[in-house]
């Protein structure tokens, strides 16, 4: 029954299929992300010694499935339907219910398919199913203050600058401070009841 759920939660978009990873992604997942080494570490965690691994891999595909029937979090790799290929992936995580009703936004994409409107697109796509489908209210992302890319991203996906977090997350080893980023269902930011 979880298992039926998981394999239909599909998010379409003009180009792409978002859909939670399975076991037979393990080929083009490690085959992508070694490709793309170069070209992510600089923005994200060291990479554990088993990280490209089959098991690794299917501990993800579990994590997912979990997450996803538990409802703490919509991991999703990006499809795109002309021929199939993973371009890379989203996840929305610490869904937090209650009084909060947020979400935290990661993503990367692979660095043959970077700079093309793949990560907009699922970004616009995730967060109108969050907004719409999981009646979240909010929508937070952290990005390195000189990852301009990421921000751009972000800015143009109608993410607003909030502030700085110091020491948010290790990079490359080492603690790094982070800019923050957030979506609002209803964005009330900068309005006031005068007038």
């Amino acid at each position: 029954m979880i298992l039926r759920g998981f394999r239909k939660l599909r998010i379409e978009t003009e180009r792409m299929t978002l859909r939670p990873p399975i076991h037979s992604d393990f080929r083009a997942w490690t085959s992508l992300r070694s490709q793309s080494r170069d070209y992510l570490s600089a923005w994200e965690p060291s990479w554990a010694k088993d990280h490209l691994t089959r098991k690794a891999f299917t501990n993800r595909v579990y994590w997912a499935q979990r997450s996803v029937s538990g409802g703490t979090a919509l991991p999703l790799f990006l499809i795109r339907r002309q021929d199939d290929a993973l371009l890379g992936a989203i996840t929305l995580d610490n869904i937090r219910r209650g009084p909060a009703q947020a979400g935290t936004l990661g993503y990367w994409t692979g660095e043959p398919f970077a700079r093309q409107g793949y990560m907009r697109e699922a970004i616009t796509a995730l967060v109108h199913h969050a907004f719409t489908q999981l009646d979240l209210s909010r929508i937070e992302a952290a990005c390195l203050p000189e990852n301009v890319a990421s921000r751009g991203l972000l800015e143009t996906s109608g993410f607003k600058y909030e502030g700085v977090a110091q020491s948010y997350l290790q990079i490359g080893g080492r603690w790094r401070t982070h800019v923050l980023y957030a979506a609002l269902r209803s964005d009330r930011r900068g309005k006031t009841g005068a007038g």
